[in-house]
């Protein structure tokens, strides 16, 4: 997928918070360590330092949701990063984002800390992530 097609299907998937533009895309592929898992609707940016993965962010068309596309990507991303070095994987996730918690859940992810205020919706009060690790 292109930076502009990234962008674009991050925009779709949140609606409720700030999407990410085509340059910060172009930015992040640029990065030492990154990997991009994707299909048509829908992807996983990934970064590697070290033996340390951190999930960036993962994004599914509105309309592709609930079948089981995001799992499969996450699997792929995770498989990658374990191949470049990363035997931990890392994320934040917004507290109220009930289903991306039950999909990291379902995927073995455990939360190890929370980040109060941490994301600011387009109207509303900031909302706390979750910081969810597995072990590779």
């Amino acid at each position: 997928m292109t930076p502009l097609a990234l962008a674009q299907l991050h925009a779709a998937a949140f609606t409720q918070t700030r999407a990410w533009s085509e340059g910060e895309f172009t930015s992040l592929l640029k990065q030492p360590g990154a990997i991009l898992c994707a299909q048509e609707f829908c992807f996983a940016l990934l970064r590697v330092t070290l033996d340390e993965a951190e999930v960036l962010t993962i994004a599914t068309a509105p309309d592709q949701r609930r079948k089981g596309y995001a799992a499969q990507i996450l699997l792929r991303a995770e498989v990658s990063a374990q191949k470049s070095g990363a035997t931990t994987v890392f994320l934040e996730v917004a507290e109220n984002n009930h289903a991306a918690i039950s999909l990291y859940t379902k995927a073995s992810y455990a939360q190890v800390g929370r980040r109060p205020n941490y994301y600011t919706p387009k109207d509303g009060a900031p909302i706390a992530a979750l910081v969810l690790q597995k072990q590779l």
